[in-house]
């Protein structure tokens, strides 16, 4: 008796400890799993297998789902529009026609650039899934191991090569916000380095405490996050980090010539406004595309994003009416980027409501920033790149920690559903500061090291007679062209 009790003791210490079945090991799914697997496609959800201590395998194990793929490459897409040709000819607009050229080659140059380091390390730096709360691993270096299967720490039914052009664009657009601070003044050569030592410092590291899956301050889907913030699609990685570090690379290489007594208007509104419309309508991939899956999480930031914009533009447009009595083009242009900045964050957390709260906010905040704070404070933001995307984007950080809601995102109760509505707010302040703090050192130190070595500025003469024909060899316009222009 004791040897039989001895045997089913060992038997059944040894089934309780026994590694998880792998899936090679795993049994064939039966019908009901395979159409359970089917469901979990359409909302988006786990397979069956997906589970760690899983025993039965899945058909469609290391599949992507073609309909949130499809999403997914048109969101990619949609993204990178924004930036080319989107914001160039958004900045290239509000530029004098003597620097028309240089903002859409410091553009080109940044898509590029990013790229490349993306590729080599970026992807891995913020998205490896074995690095500490501040930065990733070298696991993906060279996008080593990413390939057409979906990495379910971000996607179920996504590859990972798609997801990781996806985040990529996000990547390439960030650095290209801040030359509109600096628009005009400062050479090629500097703005591609600080690029590079930027992306190092400040990029990498804050999309992997945001949204890495060890990350410091993913309150989504990181139990173990020190800072439980959120943030849907870039408020604090992209849209704060720019515009701090703008305005304090616009600091550091300091006011264009002439300014402000000489008059600087925009050369094309034109240009702007069809820029302007690119931004829009890339926007949505920006914000619907960060459910990573055509879900209605997604058809929520979709709806969101587009009452936010209408909504900021509109009531921008109506402050110059009482402020000025003239509601300018640009104003309508300034007052659609603000309310896409603001909604940001809070596009696949908040719902229609919140949305129309953030657009009004939207329309004000950002203005008195730019009619009135940069006046008042002197600093030469050439295009408003803080004014619209720092203010902007810290405004929304935090509006989307009081206007979070359960009921538009199910995801937030993973791990947050002690938090939303009640201190969510609290740990958006702590992830606003610390993406401040760390925009502003790391800029200040990258800036004046630049500027001790190759230096940040062209020479006077070059500036004034503008960079396009000095930096880059080439005019926008024919002689001819000047009248129209």
């Amino acid at each position: 008796m004791k040897k039989i009790l001895y045997w089913a003791g060992l038997v059944s210490v040894l089934t309780l400890y026994a590694p998880p079945a792998s899936p090679a090991d795993r049994a064939e799914p039966d019908l009901a799993q395979r159409v359970a697997d089917l469901e979990a496609y359409v909302g988006n959800g786990a397979r069956g297998a997906d589970a760690a201590d899983a025993q039965v395998g899945s058909k469609l194990a290391d599949v992507a789902g073609p309909g949130h793929n499809g999403w997914m490459m048109t969101s990619t897409a949609l993204v990178l529009f924004m930036t080319l040709p989107g914001l160039a000819l958004f900045y290239g607009g509000l530029v004098r026609r003597k620097n028309v050229l240089s903002v859409l080659a410091q553009c080109l140059g940044i898509a590029g650039l990013v790229t490349i380091l993306w590729w080599a390390f970026g992807y891995s730096l913020v998205f490896a899934d074995d690095g500490g709360s501040i930065i990733g691993t070298l696991k993906h270096a060279f996008l080593r191991g990413v390939d057409s299967k979906p990495n379910g720490n971000y996607a179920y039914w996504v590859s990972q090569n798609v997801f990781s052009m996806y985040q990529m664009m996000f990547a390439i657009i960030t650095p290209a916000l801040i030359i509109g601070a600096i628009a005009e003044r400062m050479k090629y050569v500097a703005v591609i380095l600080f690029v590079t030592l930027w992306m190092f410092l400040v990029y990498f590291p804050l999309a992997h405490m945001v949204w890495g899956i060890t990350g410091l301050m993913n309150g989504v889907w990181n139990a173990n996050a020190a800072i439980k913030a959120i943030d849907f699609a870039g408020g604090t990685v992209v849209h704060m980090s720019s515009g701090w570090s703008a305005l304090i690379l616009a600091l550091v290489v300091g006011k264009r010539i002439g300014y402000p007594k000489q008059p600087m208007p925009p050369h094309s509104m034109v240009l702007c406004m069809v820029g302007t419309g690119m931004l829009w309508v890339g926007w949505y991939g920006f914000n619907a595309g960060s459910a990573v899956a055509a879900d209605g999480v997604a058809a929520n930031a979709f709806t969101t994003t587009t009452l936010a914009a209408a909504v900021a533009s509109f009531t921008w447009a109506l402050a110059e009416y009482v402020t000025r009595r003239k509601p300018s083009v640009l104003g309508f242009c300034t007052g659609a980027v603000a309310g896409l900045v603001v909604i940001t964050p809070a596009a696949g957390f908040v719902n229609a409501s919140g949305a129309i709260i953030i657009g009004i906010l939207a329309g004000l905040v950002p203005f008195f920033a730019c009619w009135k704070l940069k006046g008042w404070l002197g600093y030469d933001d050439a295009l408003d790149t803080f004014g619209v995307h720092a203010v902007g984007g810290t405004l929304g950080a935090f509006l989307t920690g009081v206007l979070a809601t359960l009921d538009v995102n199910p995801n937030l109760a993973t791990n947050l559903k002690d938090v939303v509505g009640k201190t969510l707010w609290r740990h958006q302040l702590a992830a606003m500061a610390l993406t401040i703090l760390l925009s502003v050192v790391a800029t200040t130190v990258i800036a004046y090291v630049l500027k001790a070595t190759v230096g940040l500025r062209p020479t006077e003469d070059v500036e004034v007679a503008g960079l396009d024909l000095h930096e880059h060899g080439e005019e926008g316009y024919h002689a001819g062209s000047a009248a129209v222009l």
